[in-house]
């Protein structure tokens, strides 16, 4: 194999992957070093440049140029708006829902043996167009020695953010995410992860039939990825707080229609902003804002037809405009108590609204899942208000969801994942090992919500 660094890096590709055949066809590339941001970008593309030449050289033999031609760069060494991986074939529309496109292998940095992969495949976004999604897909490589086959989790990361440059897939190749704890764990009890960049390539924070669509593709996607060795018989949980919770909600509501095919043992769903007027509403004005700033850019993104331009005044497209690339630690630095009266020229919470007309559109409740769900949230929650979540779990619960809930009379909303994290991956362990029925019951609660 051809390598001019002593510290290779596998990138799988090849039609193959279409068909789900795996990597089998697999070249050595140098790897880059962790930092990359755009100047290192332009830095690279002379080395680019010349490995590119040296890869159609070596190829001549081996294959036809045209596979050359299609390999894509080293995971990671390029933001993803530059990154031909991230790009759409031509013939997407074409593909089946879910349908692998294609796939490559990098070093995941976890202290858990384990191979990790991105996966690009076909989706759709909220108005039913065909897009690309990527999700990164980690595997222990210990054998699972647990009854029946290995399980793996769909883990929604809240990446709540406004560029493709904080997606999952990157920020795990670049070794930069700061996500990682909870899927560490998961590896060590030698579950598989799969963990979606489910904004999708136009970073539509809080867009929710996206959002559930690249979920549940990213999930077929898996299993027709050869290497991972997660087939039929997999059994698949789901997990997310905050926005990857409305990610893992609208996956869990769209399920029974979008997928049928799939089947999951159970999903959690933490600090969950299921109404989004109501959520949006408090944090305007608040420390908070800056998720009512990135929310308006992405939503102009999906929903054009809320005309954003048109409803901001100098000051509001000024904002809008500075917030179009940030992610979400950037968000909320840039923008604390920002309030939408002052970026606009009349009252665009009113009921009759376009755009509370689109968030309430991208609002769970809509269709009650089949699959147990586990919610926690903190009663103190100051960014998600917990009562939006229990009407949430009301309206699942009249529809026939077995929901096992927990609240914590205390604690902030940036810190309940956390806190919680052990008791989830308990639930998602009990299913995956025990199985059987659920006990719809409210956990920490004297009085039990209302059924």
């Amino acid at each position: 194999m051809l390598s001019t660094d002593p510290r290779p890096g596998v990138v799988a590709t090849g039609d193959a992957n279409r068909s789900g055949a795996g990597a089998d066809r697999r070249i050595r590339l140098p790897r880059c070093g962790p930092g990359r941001d755009r100047e290192n970008v332009r830095s690279l593309i002379p080395r680019l440049a010349v490995t590119a030449a040296l890869v159609a050289v070596a190829s001549v033999a081996a294959a036809p140029a045209t596979h050359a031609q299609e390999r894509p760069p080293l995971a990671g060494a390029v933001v993803p708006d530059l990154d031909p991986f991230y790009a759409a074939p031509s013939d997407i529309g074409s593909l089946r829902d879910g349908q692998l496109v294609a796939a490559r292998e990098f070093d995941p940095h976890v202290p858990v043996a384990a191979r990790a992969w991105q996966l690009s495949y076909r989706t759709n976004d909220s108005h039913g167009n065909p897009e690309l999604a990527v999700t990164t897909l980690m595997v222990p490589t210990t054998p699972w020695t647990g009854p029946g086959a290995r399980p793996a989790v769909s883990e929604q990361i809240p990446e709540d953010a406004t560029g493709t440059r904080c997606a999952p897939s990157y920020g795990f190749a670049t070794n930069t995410s700061q996500a990682g704890k909870q899927i560490e764990k998961m590896l060590a009890r030698g579950w598989a992860v799969a963990i979606p960049d489910f904004l999708g390539p136009k970073s539509a924070f809080l867009g929710g039939a996206q959002a559930g669509h690249a979920v549940l593709d990213g999930v077929r996607a898996v299993g027709q990825f050869a290497p991972a060795e997660l087939g039929p018989d997999t059994p698949w949980g789901m997990d997310g707080f905050s926005g990857g919770a409305a990610a893992t909600g609208w996956a869990a509501e769209l399920q029974p229609s979008y997928a049928p095919e799939l089947s999951f043992v159970g999903a959690v769903i933490g600090g969950v902003p299921a109404n989004l007027p109501v959520v949006m509403k408090n944090v305007d004005g608040g420390l908070f804002s800056g998720f009512l700033v990135g929310s308006l850019v992405a939503a102009s993104r999906e929903f054009p037809e809320i005309q954003l331009d048109t409803m901001l005044n100098e000051r509001g497209r000024a904002d809008t405009a500075a917030a179009s690339d940030l992610c979400v630690l950037e968000l909320l630095a840039r923008f604390p108590f920002w309030r939408l009266a002052d970026a606009t020229n009349e009252d665009y919470y009113r009921d009759d609204s376009v755009l509370t007309g689109v968030l309430q559109r991208n609002s769970l409740g809509k269709v009650a899942p089949r699959m147990p769900i586990y919610n926690y949230q903190s009663d103190a929650d100051e960014v998600v208000p917990v009562a939006q979540a229990d009407d949430l779990i009301a309206t699942w619960r009249k529809g026939g969801t077995t929901v096992v809930t927990s609240r914590d009379v205390s604690g902030i909303h940036l810190m309940e994942g956390g806190r919680r994290e052990a008791d989830a991956q308990q639930f998602l362990r009990d299913r995956f090992i025990i199985g059987g029925p659920v006990t719809d019951i409210d956990l920490d609660r004297p009085v039990p919500m209302p059924r």
